[in-house]
């Protein structure tokens, strides 16, 4: 089995080796962006990738919806470090098999690997608990009603990016993107910028 592993942490990856390392006939591989995670994905074509939610530049949510664009059967897991079930339910969404914590114990992320790569769906009960209620109940986190790209945008503006940058990255007008952070402050009840980062800080975005 290949197990791509995403992420920009060395030590992660690391941990994520050494834990995959007890299978039979594995072969993990790494890419610590974006950029490269998708070149690997599809150049290696790997059972199951492992994406963390918080990459640099483009984030592991948006990763995954492009993978999955160019391949409807991709088996991805997204790793991350948050509790809110917004961020399982738009893992889902985006077409993640798979959601695991970073504070999960190990033996979760290797259970996960194993399904996701045998083509089964891995939600820790408790996760699945969480977004079944979630859902029932319309969604309780202010970011619900956020699409994925106001939700990129709020996870760069917390990660220190400019308006000048963000509108690179996404390649906007300024006055666009201006207009995009007007629409995320109405929604998310902030009066600036200094407003939205420190939301994205509370959420742990970045």
């Amino acid at each position: 089995m290949r197990v791509l592993i995403i992420d920009d942490h060395p030590m992660i990856v690391s941990g994520c080796r050494a834990l995959l390392s007890h299978l039979v006939d594995i072969d993990v591989i790494d890419a610590a962006d974006g950029k490269a995670g998708y070149h690997a994905y599809f150049s290696l074509q790997p059972d199951v990738a492992v994406v963390d939610i918080n990459l640099p530049t483009i984030s592991g949510l948006e990763l995954c919806r492009r993978i999955v664009v160019r391949d409807p059967d991709a088996r991805i897991i997204i790793f991350s470090m948050h509790d809110d079930p917004i961020f399982a339910a738009r893992a889902i969404d985006a077409g993640a098999k798979g959601y695991v914590s970073k504070n999960d114990d190990p033996s979760v992320f290797i259970e996960a690997v194993q399904q996701v790569a045998r083509g089964a769906v891995f939600l820790q009960a408790n996760v699945a608990r969480a977004l079944a209620f979630f859902k029932a109940g319309g969604g309780s986190s202010p970011l619900t009603d956020l699409s994925r790209r106001e939700l990129e945008i709020l996870r760069l503006i917390g990660a220190g990016r400019t308006m000048a940058e963000l509108a690179g990255i996404f390649d906007l007008s300024y006055k666009t993107l201006a207009n995009s952070c007007t629409v995320l402050k109405k929604k998310l009840g902030a009066r600036n910028l200094t407003d939205l980062a420190r939301i994205a800080l509370d959420h742990k975005l970045v």
